[in-house]
């Protein structure tokens, strides 16, 4: 029997299903400056958002942190045990001042933000269910499996949601991983490895970090770019394995992880897209899944430059300017199957109440 946890408690129907809290963000002492990471950018997201009008405080679902129980269905004890050492999350993080500071500083100010984002993202996965899609604005710890870390990712949130699924949500039992950081994902691929359940597409570059040789065997569709790859060509790749893959599985949830690391100038990417090419490249996977009806989880993952929160924000305006997502269709749960199926079954019913 699954453990409660508070991260499948319903939603309140009036939020968008876009799932964030303030604690994602990473600041103390001027130490995340040691990183290329912009450890502010998850709320810059938010706040653009709301510049916007598309939403508002009490219209996002509020992220809680993931409890150590819910962190044991995917990872050992042994490897949360690990993350006391300070020297071990400093490694993780990739912020080598980190192993000097008392372990409960690190809980309090890195690991935190973290497992908030890993709740998130769990939360996401269920309100894509229901509603046809979900954004958290973190997440996307592709490089973290069951029992290692690494690459700024300490907890395996990917993996985690989908293990979520399947085994609390009926009728989820195919999972599609379409990932698009600019990193190969070796974690969900070596937690994922031999589970027939799991189809993970990933498209990153070929020369840099992890060139996991092992964890690239459980990839299903694998896009090899090389350094420099430019809009045209890298949109003509995503459009046709993103096709290719959900045709050649019809899976029952997406978990889109959409790094913005690709972006030209990324100092760890080494790929060269203009943002109008990253807000592209987040419609066509979004097109691809709702003309299929698929539910969609979407998580912002890397992204290492001060103007990624504008372009991640673009993108999130632009999905709904086109009507990829949108807050009454979701919470109508119009373009769930399963819901659709409910409706139509309730109105069959009453036909033939009437006709009796």
């Amino acid at each position: 029997r699954p453990h409660r946890t508070e991260l499948y408690e319903d939603a309140p129907s009036a939020c968008w299903p876009i799932v964030y809290s303030p604690d994602y963000n990473i600041t103390f002492m001027g130490l995340e400056k040691l990183h290329p990471f912009d450890a502010g950018k998850w709320g810059k997201v938010i706040n653009f958002l709301k510049e916007e009008k598309l939403i508002a405080d009490d219209l996002i679902v509020e992220a809680r942190e993931a409890t150590d129980e819910d962190l044991l269905i995917v990872h050992t004890r042994r490897y949360l045990n690990k993350l006391k050492w300070s020297f071990v999350v400093a490694t993780i993080t990739e912020i080598p001042p980190v192993a000097f500071l008392p372990n409960f500083v690190v809980q309090r100010k890195v690991l935190k933000p973290l497992r908030t984002q890993t709740g998130g993202t769990i939360m996401a996965g269920k309100l894509a269910v229901d509603r046809g899609w979900a954004i958290n604005v973190g997440g996307g710890f592709h490089h973290c499996s069951s029992d290692k870390g690494g690459g700024f990712c300490a907890y395996a949130d990917i993996t985690l949601a989908i293990k979520f699924l399947f085994e609390r949500v009926q009728g989820v039992s195919k999972a599609t991983i379409i990932d698009l950081d600019a990193h190969q994902g070796n974690g969900h691929e070596r937690d994922f490895m031999d589970d027939h359940r799991v189809y993970i597409m990933d498209a990153y570059n070929r020369y840099i970090y992890p060139g996991d040789g092992f964890a690239k065997r459980a990839i299903k569709r694998k896009v090899e770019l090389e350094w420099g790859t430019e809009d045209t060509e890298y949109l003509q790749k995503v459009h046709t394995h993103v096709e290719g893959a959900l045709n050649e599985l019809k899976p029952d949830i997406i978990v889109y992880n959409a790094g913005t690391d690709i972006l030209d100038g990324d100092p760890l990417g080494g790929l060269a897209i203009s943002p109008q090419g990253i807000v592209k490249r987040d419609e066509v996977v979004f097109k691809a899944a709702r003309r299929r009806r698929i539910p969609i989880l979407m998580v912002t993952s890397g992204g290492y430059q001060k103007r990624t929160a504008r372009i991640i924000a673009d993108s999130i305006l632009n999905l709904h300017n086109l009507g990829l997502i949108d807050k009454e269709l979701a919470t109508s749960g119009a373009e769930n199957p399963r819901v659709e199926q409910m409706i139509r079954d309730s109105a069959k019913d009453l036909t033939n109440l009437s006709l009796q």
